[in-house]
C-alpha cells in the first residue's frame, strides 16, 4: 500500500502544481523523482537519466518539429488576416451567438482529417479568439470549446479517425480503425450534443451576468486592419491544403520509402536505414504544414512581411514552451509506470469481472495517471489485452467492441490538469487552469460518460 500512496501523492502534487500555475517543466521531474526517492533512493540518478530524460528527449525528438510548424502556421494565419476573414464569414452565416459551435466543428473537421490535436490548438486559436471577441463571449470558455472539438469524439469515437488513439487498439485486437462504427457514432453524438449544451449554458450564464470577452488578457492574437481582409475561400485554402496534403502524403510516403530502404550520403560511414513505417504520420503532418505555410505566404506575403520577424520569434517561443511542457509530462508518465504502486493499480484493474467495463476503467484510469491518452492505453493493453480478449471471447463479445471501448476510454480521464495537451492549450490561449480548467473537466466527464453509454447500448441492443 505504501507504493500506491507514493504514486497517488506524486500525481496529486503534479495536478495541484499545474492547477496553481507552476511550471510543469519544473514540477514534473520533482514529482517523478520524489516518488522514486521514496521508493528506492539508489535508483534516483539512473531513473532520472534512463527513464525520465530518455522519454522527455524522445518526445521532443519526435514531436518538436510538429509543434514548431504548427505554431508558425497559426501565427501566419493570424498575421495574414485570414483568421478575421473566416470569422467574419462564419458570423455572417450562422450568427455570433453560435461561435462556440463553429469552433467545435472546425476543430472536429481538422482532427478527423488527421491533423494532430496539438497543431489544431495552434491553428484554430487565432480564429477562436477573433470569433469570441466579436461575439462578446468570455475568452475563458474557449479552451473548453477547443477541447470538445479536438480532444474527444474525433480523436477516439468516430470510426476511421486517423488519430493514434484509434490506431493503437488495432495491433492488440486485429481490428481496423473502422471498428464498431455504430457504437462510435452513438458515443460521438452524445459527446458533441452534451458538450455543446454545456458550453452554451455557460455562455448564457456569463451573458446574463454582463460578462464579455475580457480585458488585460495574455497572448492575444493581433487584430489585423480591415485592409488586410481576404475572400473567405482564399482564407480557408491553407486549411484545406493541410488536410489534403496530410491525406495524400500519408498514402504516398510508404511508396517512396519501401521496407529495407536506406539513405547513403558521402559523409556517412555506412548507409542509414529508413524506418518510414514508424514515421509516416509525423512526416505527413510536417509536410502538410509546410504546404499550408507556403500557401499563406503565396497569397499574403505583403501583409505578413513587416511583422514576420517578430511573429516567427513569438511562434518559436510558444512551440518551445508547449512541446517541453508535454515532453516533461511524458517523462513523468514513464517513471510512474515503472513504480511498484503502479503495478498494484494495474493488478487491481485486472480483477474487474466484466470485460468491457474492466477495459474502460483500466484504460481511462491509466490514461489519467500518466496524463496521456495514448500512453495510458498502450500501458493498459500491453499488460491486460489478453485478459480482455479471453473474457470477451467467453462472453461472445466481438473484438471490434473491445477496440472501440478502449479507444473511447483513452480520451476520458486523460485530460486531468497535468495532461500535456491541456497544458499546451492553456499556454497557447494565454489562460490558466484556475480560469478555464473547470470547463475542460466538464468536457472530460462528458467524454467519459459516453464510454459507458456505448457499453450500455451494446449490452441492451447488441449493436456494433
Amino acid at each position: 500500500m505504501t507504493g500506491l500512496f507514493i504514486v497517488v501523492a506524486a500525481l496529486a502534487f503534479l495536478m495541484l502544481a499545474a492547477y496553481r500555475g507552476y511550471s510543469v517543466i519544473l514540477c514534473a521531474p520533482i514529482a517523478a523523482m520524489g516518488a522514486v526517492l521514496l521508493t528506492d533512493p539508489s535508483a534516483l540518478a539512473p531513473v532520472f537519466s534512463g527513464i525520465f530524460m530518455e522519454r522527455m528527449a524522445g518526445f521532443a525528438k519526435l514531436y518538436f518539429p510538429v509543434f514548431l510548424l504548427g505554431a508558425v502556421f497559426g501565427k501566419l494565419i493570424e498575421l495574414s488576416g485570414f483568421s478575421r476573414a473566416i470569422v467574419q464569414a462564419v458570423l455572417r452565416l450562422i450568427g455570433a451567438e453560435r461561435a462556440i459551435m463553429a469552433i467545435v466543428l472546425v476543430c472536429a473537421v481538422l482532427t478527423y482529417g488527421g491533423v494532430s490535436l496539438f497543431v489544431v490548438v495552434f491553428a484554430v486559436y487565432p480564429f477562436a479568439a477573433e470569433m469570441f471577441r466579436q461575439g462578446g463571449i468570455p475568452k475563458r470558455l474557449m479552451p473548453g470549446a477547443i477541447a470538445l472539438g479536438a480532444f474527444t469524439f474525433t480523436m477516439t469515437a468516430l470510426p476511421g479517425t486517423p488519430q493514434i488513439q484509434n490506431i493503437i487498439p488495432t495491433t492488440f485486437f486485429e481490428t481496423t480503425t473502422w471498428a464498431a462504427p455504430w457504437l462510435g457514432l452513438i458515443g460521438a453524438a452524445f459527446t458533441l450534443t452534451a458538450g455543446i449544451a454545456y458550453l452554451e449554458w455557460r455562455r448564457k450564464r456569463a451573458a446574463a451576468a454582463g460578462e464579455t470577452y475580457g480585458t488585460d488578457l495574455r497572448n492575444e492574437p493581433a487584430t489585423p486592419p480591415s485592409e488586410r481582409d481576404h475572400h473567405p475561400l482564399v482564407a480557408l485554402l491553407p486549411l484545406v491544403v493541410v488536410g489534403v496534403a496530410n491525406y495524400l502524403l500519408t498514402r504516398w510516403i510508404p511508396g517512396w520509402y519501401p521496407a529495407g530502404s536506406e539513405v547513403a550520403l558521402p559523409g556517412l560511414p555506412k548507409p542509414m536505414p529508413v524506418n518510414a513505417e514508424d514515421q509516416v504520420a509525423l512526416w505527413a503532418v510536417m509536410g502538410a504544414l509546410i504546404a499550408g505555410i507556403a500557401t499563406i505566404l503565396l497569397f499574403s506575403f505583403r501583409s505578413i512581411r513587416a511583422h514576420f520577424a517578430e511573429g516567427s520569434k513569438s511562434a518559436v517561443s510558444g512551440a518551445l514552451l508547449a512541446s517541453m511542457n508535454t515532453a516533461a509530462e511524458y517523462g513523468f508518465g514513464g517513471v510512474i509506470a515503472a513504480l511498484p504502486g503502479f503495478l498494484l493499480v494495474a493488478d487491481a484493474l485486472k480483477a474487474i469481472p466484466d470485460p468491457l467495463v474492466g477495459e474502460a476503467v483500466a484504460v481511462t484510469s491509466l490514461a489519467g495517471i500518466t496524463g496521456s491518452a495514448s500512453g495510458g492505453m498502450s500501458i493498459a493493453l500491453a499488460a491486460m489485452a489478453q485478459t480482455f480478449v479471453d473474457s470477451a471471447n467467453a462472453a461472445g463479445i466481438p473484438m471490434e467492441v473491445l477496440h472501440r471501448i478502449a479507444a473511447m476510454a483513452s480520451g476520458g480521464m486523460d485530460t486531468l490538469p497535468h495532461n500535456g495537451a491541456v497544458i499546451t492549450l492553456l499556454a497557447v490561449t494565454g489562460l490558466t487552469h484556475r480560469q478555464s480548467y473547470g470547463d475542460i473537466f466538464a468536457i472530460t466527464l462528458i467524454s467519459t460518460c459516453s464510454v459507458f453509454l456505448a457499453i450500455a447500448v451494446y449490452y441492451l441492443t447488441g449493436i456494433v
